[in-house]
């Protein structure tokens, strides 16, 4: 499947306008499903974009960028992911080569940040001198380098990454194929795996096994799963809602007798 140059164009400005966004989360599109999704959308197959950015989406749950911090980028590793991953036809492919791209991005982005400090001084220089309305504008040349950090990787390897990665698939023996097959399947229980450190697993085990037999046994959906999920905690708010109502809150009699002294 070869890229057509408004495909080409549309996801180059999304990679641009999705880091932005992700630093102001206004929209949420930095999130690898949405830049799956949009992806798949863009390149006529939402099914292989929503399971590749849906998968890197649990790699990044509980982690963020605090402070000047830079964590893997699997916004791009979803956008380009999704691409390889439509164009070959193997969606385990896509999702495995999209995590050496979003940790490749990484040195991109502390290069981006290392750069943008040219803006920062001569921003502080102007607020010296009174020119508060120059210094404003130096706020926005400094999302220069943080959009060309990621539009100018993306179009790069859009252009070039097709061909190459159709070469590569042709020439891979069958057993590292394989092998990617199966670490692309391992990642969405590595993503679970961390998540779950970060929960209050051992205080809620019973509803984690509920949703393993509802999951495993029963083969009822995810979205599915997350109703009854909702439903159970919806009911469990509302009894300790009440129960705190009622010990807080005098019997009616005692109320009235109050009252009447």
């Amino acid at each position: 499947m070869t890229i057509q140059w408004w495909q080409l164009l549309l996801l180059t400005l999304y990679a641009g306008i999705a880091f932005y966004d992700g630093n102001n989360t206004t929209f949420g599109t930095v999130k690898p499903v949405m830049a799956g999704f949009f992806a798949g959308l863009i390149m006529g197959d939402i099914k292989t974009g929503l399971m590749v950015g849906g998968t890197l989406n649990l790699m990044v749950l509980g982690v963020g960028n605090f402070g000047g911090a830079s964590i893997p980028d699997y916004m791009t590793g979803a956008l380009l992911g999704t691409v390889f991953a439509i164009q070959s036809g193997e969606t385990e492919l896509g999702i495995t080569l999209a995590i050496p791209i979003g940790l490749l991005m990484i040195q991109l982005d502390i290069l981006q940040r290392f750069s943008n400090t040219f803006f920062q001084h001569r921003a502080e220089k102007l607020v010296a001198a009174g020119e508060i309305d120059k210094a404003a504008r130096m706020n926005l040349l400094g999302l220069i380098p943080q959009s060309l950090s990621r539009m100018l990787p993306v179009f790069l390897a859009l252009v070039f990454g097709s061909n190459f990665v159709q070469a590569v698939i042709d020439i891979l023996p069958m057993w590292l194929m394989n092998g990617l097959k199966v670490a692309g399947g391992i990642l969405p229980a590595l993503g679970i795996a961390i998540l779950l450190r970060y929960l209050p697993v051992a205080k809620n085990i019973t509803f984690l096994i509920v949703g393993f037999v509802l999951s495993a046994y029963l083969n009822i959906p995810v979205l599915g799963i997350a109703l009854i999920g909702l439903a159970v905690a919806l009911y469990s708010f509302q009894n300790a809602k009440d129960d705190q109502v009622a010990v807080a809150t005098p019997s009616g009699n005692n109320v009235g007798g109050e009252m009447g002294d």
